[in-house]
């Protein structure tokens, strides 16, 4: 490929940056800010802020201990409504995708999918603060959103450096205070939370915007009062990086905004306050102006599906694998690939042209809606679609993606969909560079051409 140079630089300073970052990420306490969704999401689009604290691990979800050397930390944060607890402690991969390890994490996931992983992991691990409801089913409530988060949201990350005697201080304090949930909106809530935390490290550095939120604490006020605090003691490392959403079916998230920012970039929210009260709102935008700026987005690294961070992809990177792409699906439908129940030999052919058309999203989007999650013997998701009265299993992981009952037709439109939502221009800051590079040499093994096609 004629990128290829261009590529292998790109994966050198990856490296690089990697080698440069990750011991320093084990003597620090990141703030996590997340974006809004759902239906909540749509009313205040202020988000959520949690604490990632990469030396502190737990016992049990109310209880923290030191990490081990393999640990790779916990996410402590504040919702309403789980069991009484003012706060939960949660490993960060389950955090992030409800499975224990990096090689169980999806490559695509839909509601279904996201569904079945948290409630198995809440079988395994949550189950005394989120127990099964009187029929046996998964419990309502906000349980769902400690585990699996990255399913649902983008999360924006802002790390700093701090000791080990914080750490052991924190847990003496977290460990031994009454951990009883008095969560008020406006004035206790997860972002308040998170303000304490981090001012238990750094006193008195994050706090509320009076004019921009209106005295309410915000994840985003959060995030800036934390950049603007690195930039003011240099001497301190910090670093910032996204955690990508999971492709999949699932609604996308939506921008974070402040207090002011939601009703002056809310169409909702905006006109019926400027056909009432133009003066108000005029005063209103004068002070976003003035304190409210500050884009989560501009962000150096991707915490990408192994857990490492890495560069995201160029644009001319983006473009050249989205041409690949196109060229290698119009390939397979001229030349009628096609696969059989054991992958690769024997059994009757399975007409994928006929089943998913040519590359019909559309039609693979029911298809992957009808099949019912499960995990492997290994504990690695996948899907079971039932096609002409055959029951076969697609591997969702990087590690059982191509080790299915049937690899090749399956897998194709699993690979095809996550790369797709890699390669739009508006997730490329968001999109690790290695990321699609190991999404296209899956594909490329998913998805052979004959031989002498081009």
């Amino acid at each position: 490929m004629r990128f290829m140079k261009s590529r292998a630089l790109r994966i050198c300073t990856s490296l690089l940056v990697i080698f440069l970052f990750l011991p320093k990420a084990h003597a620090s306490a990141a703030l996590f800010l997340e974006e809004p969704f759902g239906h909540f999401g749509s009313v205040t689009a202020t988000g959520h802020a949690a604490v990632y604290l990469p030396r502190i691990c737990a016992d049990t979800p109310v209880s923290l201990r030191r990490c081990n050397p393999e640990e790779l930390g916990v996410v402590l944060s504040r919702y309403n409504g789980i069991a009484g607890y003012d706060w939960m402690a949660v490993p960060l991969i389950p955090y992030l995708y409800s499975v224990e390890k990096p090689d169980e994490i999806p490559l695509f996931a839909n509601a279904k999918l996201v569904a079945f992983l948290r409630n198995q992991y809440r079988r395994k691990f949550l189950e005394a603060v989120a127990p099964d409801a009187e029929n046996g089913e998964p419990p309502t409530g906000n349980w769902v959103q400690l585990v699996g988060a990255a399913y649902n949201r983008t999360i924006y990350s802002y790390q700093i450096e701090t000791t080990e005697e914080q750490d052991d201080a924190l847990i003496r304090v977290l460990n031994s205070h009454p951990n009883r949930s008095h969560f008020r909106l406006l004035s206790r809530n997860c972002a308040d939370f998170a303000r304490e935390i981090l001012n238990f490290y750094f006193p008195k550095t994050l706090h509320r915007s009076v004019i921009a939120d209106l005295g309410i604490t915000t994840p985003k006020q959060l995030a800036k009062t934390l950049v603007r605090y690195s930039k003011r003691n240099p001497g301190l490392q910090f670093s910032s990086f996204v955690i990508p959403q999971v492709p999949g079916s699932v609604s996308r998230s939506t921008p974070v905004y402040g207090v002011l920012e939601s009703f002056l970039k809310s169409k909702k929210y905006f006109l019926p306050l400027v056909a009432l009260h133009p003066i108000i709102t005029g005063g209103m935008a004068v002070a976003y102006l003035g304190t409210g700026r500050f884009d989560p987005k501009k962000q150096a690294l991707v915490f990408d599906s192994t857990a490492q961070l890495h560069t995201p992809i160029a644009s001319k990177e983006r473009r050249d694998y989205a041409d690949q792409l196109n060229s290698l699906l119009a390939q397979l439908n001229v030349s009628g690939v096609r696969s059989k129940p054991d992958g690769n030999t024997g059994g009757e052919e399975i007409p994928w042209k006929e089943i998913l058309g040519n590359n019909d999203a559309k039609e693979w989007a029911r298809l992957q809606d009808k099949a019912e999650p499960a995990l492997d013997s290994l504990g690695r998701p996948i899907l079971e679609v039932r096609i002409r009265e055959r029951l076969l299993n697609v591997g969702l992981s990087r590690d059982n993606i191509l080790s299915s009952s049937e690899p090749s037709g399956l897998a194709r439109e699993v690979l095809t969909s996550r790369l797709r939502s890699e390669l739009r221009r508006s997730a490329a800051d968001k999109t690790a560079e290695s990321d699609v590079i190991s999404d296209w040499n899956l594909l490329k093994q998913a998805a052979p051409l004959p031989s002498g096609s081009n």
